[in-house]
């Protein structure tokens, strides 16, 4: 059993940063594949970012490109999401999630086994 807490939430002003971070314990966290989902009010959950733990590669939407990096420290059993140029539409609740699953998916829930509680981000203009 694989549990996750996320960290690093808040405030912030538009075109501002933010780094989560999100601990890993229980499991084997360098054969996990990570990724990290958002849920805005009203709004379905929607994928943000990947990593496979094979060899680093990452996936991001397409609204993350060129914003937003994701990286792990399997030292630290922890993996980030660095965020630059907020926008107000980023403010959401973000949630990490670890998947054993190995296939060629990744931005879809349903392959994720273990969640996080998520934290808060606010992106004012």
């Amino acid at each position: 059993q694989v549990q996750l807490e996320e960290s690093g939430g808040g405030l912030v002003q538009a075109r501002g940063s933010l780094r989560l971070s999100c601990a890993a314990s229980g499991g084997t966290f360098s054969t996990y594949n990570m990724g990290w989902f958002r849920q805005a009010p009203g709004k379905d959950r929607e994928f943000v970012a990947h990593i496979r733990w094979t060899d680093d590669s990452t996936f991001y939407a397409d609204f993350a490109k060129g914003r937003f990096t994701i990286s792990r420290d399997n030292a630290k059993n922890t993996v980030y999401l660095q965020m630059n140029s907020l926008k107000p539409e980023d403010t959401a609740d973000y949630c990490c999630a670890a998947s054993i699953y190995s296939g060629s998916y990744y931005d879809t829930a349903d392959l994720y086994d273990y969640w996080g509680q998520g934290t808060q981000v606010t992106v004012s203009s």
